[in-house]
């Protein structure tokens, strides 16, 4: 039996003699796919997770976390982690990235914060991974494997390789050495949906597609918020909202930590971040034939290139990867 014809057959068994319309909802950059099944019931989504490629069971253990600690991501109605279904509360179609502008962002962006610092808060759970040094190196080799390699066609030198060795130590050291938190591990805006009318003050995000998360750095979540690999904001503006973010952490943590110390924190954990999603965004064109996040590498590098210039421990790397950017190219 194809896919198709075992999502149907379960839905067929959850909603018996009921007529029921299947729509897409949405694709991500994993197996998984989303669809919309509206109903006499309403409307509510079926997530599509092929068992052979994907693991229900974590998405299943955060959400419970989430929804127990009072943030909205959406309601399980049924599931089936075996066949790899599940049936889930719909929170719309509206992402923030729909809505973002030069007027909403502020509002919208506070909502998100305000819910990120409610997810900090939540306590260590024992089953969550640990974001450690191993598996901050592995994202980053994407960079080379799939970026450098595959995307450019090229060999690093000794000298070359060498860099990359010393700024993924960097990097990951600076990870560690913050306070350790709950990560969503993709928390930007098109993961967060609009929940109600965007032009309201106050805004409570709904969120999804946390299967990924662990504990790990502060900033993290953060600096997917603010340095989004799918739009950007001026300087001083991240800078306003980080300070926000900074002002709401737990008092002992913000007497310990400055804001100095925080920024610092926030731009070479973005590095990291975007280092590895250079490297994602490559390997969803070669190995999965998912070519538009291709044109999401420059403004990522962008962000690669401006944070190194701005320290003088990662001037060096900058410089070598602009020596790659002329060589980049976006073509599928």
């Amino acid at each position: 039996m194809n896919r198709k014809a075992q999502r149907q057959q379960w839905l067929a068994a959850h909603y018996g003699d009921q007529a029921i319309q299947v729509t897409a909802a949405s694709e991500d950059a994993s197996f998984r796919s989303y669809y919309r099944v509206s109903s006499d019931q309403g409307s509510h989504i079926l997530m599509d997770a092929p068992p052979e490629h994907e693991d229900c069971h974590p998405f299943v253990a955060v959400q419970q976390l989430l929804i127990q600690h009072q943030i909205a991501a959406p309601q399980i109605l049924a599931q089936d982690l075996s066949q790899g279904f599940l049936l889930l509360s719909d929170l719309g179609s509206t992402l923030y990235l729909d809505v973002l502008t030069d007027d909403t962002a502020d509002h919208l962006y506070q909502g998100a914060m305000d819910t990120l610092v409610a997810l900090q808060a939540i306590p260590q759970p024992t089953w969550l991974p640990l974001y450690d040094a191993p598996l901050l190196r592995q994202e980053m080799q994407l960079c080379i494997d799939w970026f450098v390699q595959e995307h450019l066609g090229l060999s690093l030198t000794p000298d070359q390789q060498h860099l990359f060795d010393h700024t993924f130590e960097l990097l990951a050291a600076n990870a560690l050495a913050q306070p350790q938190v709950l990560v969503h591990r993709d928390y930007h805006s098109r993961n967060l949906m609009v929940l109600g009318n965007p032009q309201k003050d106050e805004v409570t995000p709904g969120v999804i597609d946390f299967q990924d998360a662990v504990w790990g750095p502060l900033t993290y979540d953060m600096v997917s918020l603010l340095r989004d690999c799918y739009i950007s904001w001026e300087p001083a503006q991240i800078d306003a909202w980080c300070h926000y973010h900074w002002q709401r952490l737990p008092p002992a943590t913000q007497s310990a930590v400055s804001f100095a110390q925080y920024q610092r924190w926030f731009d070479l954990m973005g590095m990291q971040r975007h280092l590895k999603a250079i490297g994602i965004f490559c390997r969803l064109n070669y190995r999965d034939g998912k070519a538009g996040y291709l044109h999401d590498i420059p403004r990522t590098l962008k962000y690669v290139l401006q944070v190194a210039a701005q320290h003088p421990d990662l001037q060096a790397f900058g410089h070598m990867m602009a020596d790659l950017q002329p060589k980049l190219v976006t073509k599928a």
